[in-house]
């Protein structure tokens, strides 16, 4: 063969993995799978089926299985733990970090969860064991516990030999806890600041004393959202009465805000957060993810057939007032929804609590009005472009009024979601524009009849 043809046999950077597996081409398999970083691998992986990816997680040597296994969502995971001989199972289990390890076994069918710590060692089992107990979305499941903890009477020549003896089994030993005789939290060290340092200093003249920590039972996206706005790379995480008890890491902390606005985003969109690859769903999953929302959603838009029906002497009076009815409850539902976009992301980045309702709606009022104002400029120009000068004033006001309320009513609805212990996004835009359509119509007819007489 020539070397044109060696080249040509081997597959490029993009092309997909699935493609090559589905053709039978191992050696360019074991080419591409080279070539590639943990996540990019993760990410193919999860694009296909359990038998596929199990096929090409086999190809991968022991060092970069773990790698790409841990850049893989828990759903994903155990898709392909199943495909694994019991032997692979335990060794790839066994090497995973404790905080990664349990919460994939906290998605995973309880007979399953019960194999996998059954197969780990005395050591990883009591860790892994320790993090199942936290509940559900708190840090004590996302963080490591292990951690190299120092005593402030250290030198730091002895600090540093702490750290390379008990290093090994850390996850990270860039933010060092100082503890006192009880594993109580009394600071923290950098690891820059003992390597800078002269021989002679002690951890005590380097210890910060007042360090940001939470607790193991904090929600872990307040903790991680906490460690966005101090720029910390590592949180100490302490139990009920101040004992350490790990650490939340940077690359844990990110997954944790990715996957808290992944389902803000769901349902902002009016519908329930999946998990896994998007790409791997079937179609009536997601399908079966939206349904639910979009027959609530039907149901709430009965309101604007309902007024409607109220309002139809008005219209047989002034038929042309129909023509605007897609154009003024679009406006406003755009504007409720922007609203509720805008407050929805503030309540979860800790930028508006429940004590500022009043002021978000008394700032949501004033953007609508001033939106509005600008809007009605143009709606009384396409009014009185299609029918009489009466009902294009009538356009006009109208888009005041609804695009004031609609960003009163989205600017609202979170925080007084917040206030009732419901999720902020569940009431966000579909909600949000599914009300703005039924009062937007009230408006709408009620504004025609003073201004028209009708």
């Amino acid at each position: 063969m020539s070397q044109t043809d060696l080249i040509e046999a081997r597959p490029t950077l993009s092309a997909s993995l699935q493609d090559i597996v589905d053709t039978h081409r191992v050696d360019a398999a074991l080419d591409w799978l080279d070539n590639q970083q943990p996540h990019v691998i993760a990410d193919e992986l999860a694009r296909m089926d359990a038998v596929k990816a199990g096929v090409a997680f086999r190809l991968l040597d022991k060092d970069l299985a773990l790698a790409v296994f841990e850049e893989l969502e828990p759903v994903d995971q155990q898709q392909i733990l199943e495909g694994l001989r019991d032997q692979s199972f335990r060794d790839l289990v066994e090497a995973m970090d404790p905080d990664d390890r349990a919460r994939m076994l906290r998605e995973a069918p309880a007979k399953v969860a019960k194999k996998v710590l059954a197969g780990l060692s005395a050591r990883e089992r009591r860790m892994t064991a320790a993090l199942l107990g936290y509940p559900e979305g708190s840090v004590g499941l996302y963080m490591t516990p292990e951690v190299v903890a120092l005593p402030r009477n250290l030198s730091v020549p002895d600090a540093l030999q702490t750290v390379r003896i008990k290093g090994i089994n850390a996850e990270t030993v860039y933010t060092l806890p100082v503890v006192d005789s009880g594993r109580r939290l009394t600071g923290i060290v950098e690891l820059r600041e003992l390597v800078l340092s002269r021989p002679e200093t002690m951890v005590s003249d380097l210890v910060v004393t007042e360090p940001t920590f939470v607790r193991a039972t904090d929600s872990a996206e307040k903790a991680a959202r906490l460690m966005r706005e101090t720029n910390v790379i590592n949180l100490p995480v302490v139990d009920s009465e101040d004992r350490l008890v790990g650490l939340l890491t940077i690359d844990d902390a990110v997954e944790v805000i990715e996957a808290a606005d992944s389902e803000d985003v769901a349902k902002q969109a009016g519908s329930a957060p999946w998990e896994g690859h998007y790409m791997a769903a079937k179609v009536f999953q997601l399908a079966r993810y939206r349904a639910l929302w979009l027959l609530l959603l039907l149901f709430a838009a009965t309101l604007t057939v309902s007024v409607t029906d109220f309002f139809e002497g008005t219209l047989q009076q002034a038929a042309h007032l129909a023509l605007f009815i897609p154009l003024l409850i679009g406006a406003g539902g755009n504007a409720g929804a922007q609203a509720a976009t805008a407050c929805v992301r503030a309540v979860a980045v800790g930028e508006v609590r429940g004590s500022d309702l009043f002021k978000v709606i008394w700032r949501e009022c004033r953007v609508g009005l001033v939106l509005g104002t600008m809007l009605a400029t143009a709606g009384f120009a396409i009014g009185a472009l299609f029918v009489d000068p009466g009902t294009a004033l009538v356009v006009g006001i109208t888009l005041v009024i609804i695009c004031g309320w609609a960003a009163t009513i989205g600017g609202t609805m979170p925080l007084l979601a917040k206030r009732f212990h419901i999720d902020p996004a569940v009431v966000s835009a579909p909600m949000v524009t599914t009300l703005v359509d039924a009062t937007g119509l009230i408006i709408y007819f009620t504004t025609a009849k003073l201004v028209l007489g009708i």
